[in-house]
């Protein structure tokens, strides 16, 4: 009996000396419903804020930018063509399966088989072959060079073969099951998901029991949350808003420079922007300087290319459009009845509805005549990946490669074989195609500055800025924003 006892209280003891020192669940709102959580079918903030906590990548970005082991722990370019990477050990999946290096090769071949039709396929479709090597290694071989192969494996997430190939492309989205500091617990249609933390990860798997992501499109109910403390964390908020946060000792506002560009697409095929004359009056008809200074007030930068200074391949001398509205109104003038084709904006409640209200404005005080068309977002990338043929004549965006490389951005947004480019122009794809293919840095950023000149003497999309990201949180909160607009869970802690 006494020895019971003792072993019962034992128990107890190290029942309590296991628990985290600090243990709480965390609110965060988001500006719409992930559109998938399935990490290799949707690439856009919503769904991404939530599965990244899900799933491990190959490698990672600590806070700094640096990359760093995650699933691999090394990786050797052993030729121009072939990178090997050393897989981590002991690493379980949420059902207590190993992760082998077997899943690795799996993930590579499933998010580049071109009848998979990821989203993210123009940023893997260099690597052609993966395979298992002694050593818990995995060779990943490229079609050529790839100099940009390590940034894009920032984005590559390790999905369980077993459980995909068992559950089907459907299920596994409805129940997706990583590696990851958090487990997928429930998805409330509509309403939120719900993660709870992997008590069995074997790294940091942070302080938060839950986290629960809510879908509220409305950027001043997701500030009433905040200041509620109803939410511990909210996104998308703009500088109106943090500036309500001031003075509030509640809550804080918190901003970083992103690689993420804002822009205008084109549909270069339908009417009226198919005219590079009407795209130029268009570009000459906003104001881009007087967004980024009146409207957003964030930090963010007037843009005239698909990259910002957070990318390898900006090109620093090339000059902003200009902002001409009267010029644009003679070219409009000249042809009115092409100018005033309808023609319709794209856009999702992800975005500052303010932006694309002044774009439509400034555009139909030139001559156009632009309506919006406000979708959900799994609608408006569809929308957006669409033919030319049931694509929107304009559509507002923001594209983030999370890569920090100009090959994330430019090559998915302007190569004729992207599901994401509305641009088919033969000079463009060999440029582009040489620069992620040459390991000369010289060489590349050459063709990303010519690539850069080419589309802003065409006008085939309409880069703005370089935007800055904005988050509302409650003061005890500690979160640290980056770049490349990570929402890792177990990087965030709450101050004593």
């Amino acid at each position: 009996m006494t020895s019971t006892f003792k072993g019962l209280l034992a128990g107890v003891a190290m029942a309590i000396f296991a628990l985290p020192a600090y243990s709480r669940d965390i609110t965060i709102d988001l500006a719409g419903e992930p559109s998938s959580l399935d990490p290799h079918v949707q690439w856009n903030p919503d769904s991404y804020y939530v599965y990244r906590n899900v799933f491990d990548n190959l490698v990672t970005r600590n806070n700094s930018g640096e990359i760093v082991p995650q699933i691999a722990t090394a990786w050797d370019q052993i030729s121009e063509t072939e990178l090997v990477l050393t897989i981590r050990e002991g690493v379980s999946f949420h059902d207590g399966e190993a992760l082998e290096p077997s899943d690795v090769v799996y993930s590579v071949k499933r998010i580049t088989n071109p009848d998979f039709a990821s989203p993210q396929l123009g940023q893997f479709n260099q690597i052609i072959g993966a395979e298992v090597l002694e050593g818990n290694k995995v060779k990943l071989t490229t079609n050529g060079p790839y100099p940009a192969l390590m940034a894009q494996l920032v984005k590559l997430s390790i999905v369980p073969e077993h459980v995909v190939e068992a559950l089907g492309k459907e299920a596994f989205n409805a129940a997706p099951l990583g590696s990851g500091p958090y487990k997928f617990e429930e998805w409330n249609r509509g309403i939120s998901v719900t993660l709870a933390r992997n008590g069995a990860y074997w790294g940091d798997s942070g302080v938060f029991e839950r986290a629960i992501f809510r879908a509220v499109p409305d950027a001043a109910t997701r500030l009433a949350d905040l200041q509620a403390g109803t939410a511990d964390l909210v996104v998308s908020i703009d500088a109106d808003a943090a500036a309500q946060l001031e003075g509030n000792p509640e809550v804080k506002a918190l901003s970083a420079p992103t690689e993420r560009v804002g822009y205008v697409g084109l549909n270069l095929d339908k009417p009226p922007f198919n005219d590079v004359n009407m795209r130029k009056a268009a570009s000459l008809a906003i104001d881009r300087l007087g967004i980024t200074e009146g409207l957003l007030q964030a930090g963010e930068v007037p843009m005239a290319q698909m990259a910002s200074p957070a990318h390898f391949g900006y090109n620093p001398d090339l000059p902003l459009f200009d902002y001409d509205p009267e010029t644009a109104r003679k070219i409009t003038g000249e042809n009115p009845d092409l100018a005033q084709t309808p023609a319709t904006l794209a856009t999702a409640p992800v975005f500052d509805q303010r932006i694309v209200q002044a774009v439509q404005q400034m555009l139909n005080d030139a001559g156009f005549n632009i309506s919006i068309s406000m979708t959900d977002m799994p609608t408006y990338l569809n929308i957006v990946r669409s033919d030319p043929a049931d694509n929107s004549e304009l559509s507002f965006g923001r594209w983030s490669c999370a890569c920090q490389d100009a090959d994330g951005i430019s090559y998915p947004t302007l190569h004729s074989d992207s599901l994401w480019s509305r641009v088919n122009v033969p000079e463009l794809d060999a440029l582009l195609e040489k620069a992620r293919v040459s390991l000369d840095p010289e060489v590349r950023q050459a063709a990303y500055n010519e690539v850069s000149e080419i589309v802003r003497e065409n006008y085939y999309l309409l880069p703005m800025y370089q935007a800055a990201v904005l988050y509302g949180a409650a003061a005890e909160l500690q979160f640290e924003p980056t770049a490349n607009e990570s929402m890792f869970l177990n990087r965030m802690s709450i101050a004593e």
